[in-house]
């Protein structure tokens, strides 16, 4: 919605759509926060978390779910940056962010021996600094936004607009989570070597899908820049070179993870050789041909956003992760008896 405003030059509409994004995130992430305190544990239970490392992951949820304040925060701040046009600032950001979380773990899980916590308090501490310098630095470029108290109004008619294109970027979102979680539930009852190469497996895929979803960002802050501005051709222009783009830098990574996908899953210290034979296969399955056929399928969801069709995106996700996968999951982990 940013990006629409700022293509039709409606600074009012700009303004009050970001004291609305702020005042929502605030609210929603005291929400999630509660929520998060009061279910990780029966959730974990549920899914079936292996016992020797359910102490970790508990006492890892307890400050996560604390600091989910500074993840909206953040996520607020960068999203605006990005619809007005500028991603670099949130890089700058998110390297600050990394650093510092990076220095904050060897400190604390090292020397300070304070473990799986330790990392917690590291992510949290470098999301609160990003938040922080973000908002330092909307300041002193005399920002659109004042962040004065008033500022802050919920505006009803933004909030229904931003509700309309949030929720089912939200939901998409928290279908695909589930999924995932419920695999993930699967995957624990194959035992602890099992869990710990999908875990690997999943981050790794995680990271090579970086390029898909920065330049699927991309596409939805122009997308809506020119709807905004009523230019339909370079929307389309812009979606057609998202593809492009989209499907190439894809191309790259599946292919480097392929090539050197033992060495990727050593980086991660594996326990024993079972880890990396199963990394290696986790690998070698889910981050081929697939991929690229996600990058296609995100490019046009991002176009569908930006455009303010979010719809589209969340009925492929719900499609994708729940009336294919899981089912699909389910015959063969189990009927089939193929395991992971």
């Amino acid at each position: 919605m940013a990006a629409q405003y700022k293509g039709a030059n409606d600074e009012q509409g700009q303004k009050e759509t970001i004291g609305t994004l702020f005042s929502l995130s605030f609210i929603v992430s005291i929400i999630v926060t509660i929520a998060g305190l009061l279910v990780y544990s029966p959730l974990f239970s549920l899914l079936q978390v292996p016992a020797e490392a359910m102490e970790d992951a508990c006492a890892y949820m307890q400050v996560i779910c604390v600091g989910t304040i500074f993840v909206f925060g953040y996520n607020a701040v960068c999203s605006l940056m990005k619809g007005f046009g500028d991603s670099k600032s949130p890089l700058y950001f998110v390297t600050i962010a990394a650093v510092i979380n990076v220095f904050f773990d060897f400190l604390f899980v090292g020397p300070m021996g304070m473990g799986t916590k330790g990392a917690a308090y590291a992510t949290v501490f470098s999301q609160g600094i990003s938040l922080v310098v973000s908002v330092i630095h909307l300041k002193q470029k005399k920002f659109i936004f004042d962040f004065k108290l008033r500022s802050f109004a919920v505006q009803k008619e933004k909030l229904i607009i931003i509700l309309k294109v949030g929720l089912p970027t939200a939901l998409q979102m928290v279908i695909v989570n589930i999924s995932y979680l419920l695999i993930t539930g699967v995957l624990n009852t194959f035992g602890v070597s099992v869990a710990a190469a999908s875990g690997i497996g999943l981050k790794v895929n995680t990271f090579a899908g970086m390029p898909c979803w920065a330049i699927g960002q991309a596409v939805t802050a122009m997308a809506g820049q020119n709807m905004g501005a009523h230019d339909t051709e370079r929307v389309k222009k812009t979606t057609r070179y998202g593809l492009l783009i989209n499907t190439f830098a894809t191309f790259l990574t599946v292919v480097l993870v392929q090539i050197f996908a033992e060495a990727i899953i050593m980086l991660f210290d594996p326990a024993g050789t079972e880890v990396i034979t199963e990394g290696v296969m986790y690998l070698c399955i889910c981050c081929s041909i697939n991929s690229l056929v996600y990058a296609v399928m995100y490019t046009l969801d991002s176009f569908a956003i930006g455009a303010g069709s979010a719809n589209i995106a969340m009925c492929n996700a719900f499609w994708d992760a729940v009336i294919v996968r899981l089912p699909v999951c389910w015959l063969l982990a189990f009927t089939m008896q193929m395991g992971l």
